[in-house]
């Protein structure tokens, strides 16, 4: 790759982390129409930095082509939903927020969470790139304002009076490529004793469960506690308190304000991480380049599985077209000769194809009609979810498979 830089400290880049070698869009789902055209497919080759040991993808696409027309709406996941509320009662309480206060959500999707402060009185303004996807925000009540978030919009904002009490950032710090000025803009945004919450993926659970599938063209960064403490603290912000969550397999909700801010001194949860992944070697660079044999081992192991059940005679088909999904099966080279089709309950994919390995998405109810052997469950995050609403296979004796992080059949 020659001289890429790290997004975070400007050292360059020369340590592969792992090679998952080309892939389209996650989320560039094909429409019917669209099927013979030529796609475009990008590396999806991530590497490690040696001075900040920060992990981060090479940028081959724009985040206007990723996020301008987008295809994810959050109020499509139940448990998304109920996590969202939690989070806004806990907060709530937690920092005393009224009517007095502003909440800003940056990457607001369609208003899910900030809905529930707005039932509660409490002013919010969202920062939405995907028009599509503010439109049914701003539908549905909640203040929304179309942009990329950046320095330049932090200053727009505050020119407004939008100085945030609260600014909250859930799945949105790993997909930004210009981390320095995304985090500057935070800190240009939040009030002197204002704070910050983040929400992202662990690299701690990734590499320890496996989690190769999140790596897609629209996270840019995988944060360890160490690595993100680091680029939070090159803008004169600090890390004060951490929530390990079991979201998404394993992620870690940040709180931040500013470094003068006394009023947050660094809490027993942030110190005890901070020293456990040291602990685990996230301070050392060895352990990152151990990462690869373990993902190219899950590939055989996921395509020995649907090889022999094909020969069996026996039929599996997915459950969910998540952007982890496309990353898997791409990766692994699975398309209609493994995987029938899979299903989904957004009505934005039904219809369309997964890109790349063009797999056919139906309607959760397209299982019933067929009575496959075996339901591939793409979102394993969501399994428990999954397998509630799915129950029904069991009376055709249909069985849960799971592939992350190694392939589990469930009965």
């Amino acid at each position: 790759m020659g001289q890429s830089l790290c997004r975070s400290c400007g050292a360059t880049l020369g340590h592969t982390f792992v090679d998952l070698g080309l892939s389209p869009l996650a989320n560039s789902y094909i429409k019917p129409e669209q099927r013979n055209r030529v796609e475009s497919f990008y590396p999806l080759h991530v590497y490690v930095c040696e001075k900040c040991l920060l992990v981060q993808l090479e940028q081959f696409s724009t985040p206007h082509d990723i996020f301008s027309d987008y295809a994810y709406f959050s109020s499509f996941s139940d448990s998304w939903l109920a996590h969202a509320k939690s989070y806004v009662d806990m907060i709530v309480e937690r920092f005393r927020l009224d009517r007095e206060s502003k909440v800003v959500e940056i990457a607001s999707n369609d208003g899910y969470l900030l809905k529930n402060f707005v039932a509660r009185g409490i002013p919010v303004l969202g920062v939405e790139p995907a028009a599509n996807v503010a439109e049914v925000a701003q539908k549905n009540g909640i203040n929304t304002r179309v942009a990329f978030f950046g320095e330049k919009t932090a200053l727009d904002l505050t020119g407004e009076g939008w100085s945030a009490d609260l600014i909250i950032g859930n799945n949105v710090l790993a997909h930004v490529p210009d981390l320095n000025d995304f985090v500057q803009g935070l800190k240009v945004l939040l009030k002197p004793t204002g704070q910050i919450t983040m929400e992202f993926p662990h690299l701690l659970q990734l590499m320890n469960q496996n989690q190769f599938d999140t790596i897609y063209h629209e996270h840019f960064s995988y944060f360890s506690f160490l690595a993100v403490e680091q680029v939070f603290a090159r803008h004169g912000m600090k890390l004060f308190d951490v929530e390990e969550l079991p979201t998404h397999g394993g992620s870690l909700r940040i709180y931040a304000c500013h470094a003068g801010d006394e009023s947050k001194p660094i809490g027993a949860r942030a110190r005890e991480l901070k020293s456990r992944e040291q602990r685990n070697g996230f301070g050392d660079l060895k352990h990152y380049l151990s990462f690869s044999p373990k993902v190219e081992a899950t590939k055989r192991k996921l395509l020995s599985f649907l090889i022999n059940t094909r020969q069996e005679g026996k039929r599996v088909v997915g459950y969910g077209a998540p952007a982890k999904g496309n990353t898997l099966l791409n990766y692994c080279g699975v398309r209609t000769d493994l995987i029938d089709y899979t299903v989904d309950r957004s009505p934005h994919k039904q219809g369309h194809f997964l890109p790349g390995v063009h797999i056919p998405i139906y309607a959760p109810e397209k299982i019933r009609q067929t009575h496959p052997d075996y339901l591939l469950i793409l979102p394993w995050n969501l399994r428990e979810e999954v397998m509630q609403q799915m129950s029904f296979i069991r009376e055709w004796g249909g069985k849960f498979v799971v592939p992350i992080p190694e392939v589990t059949v469930y009965p």
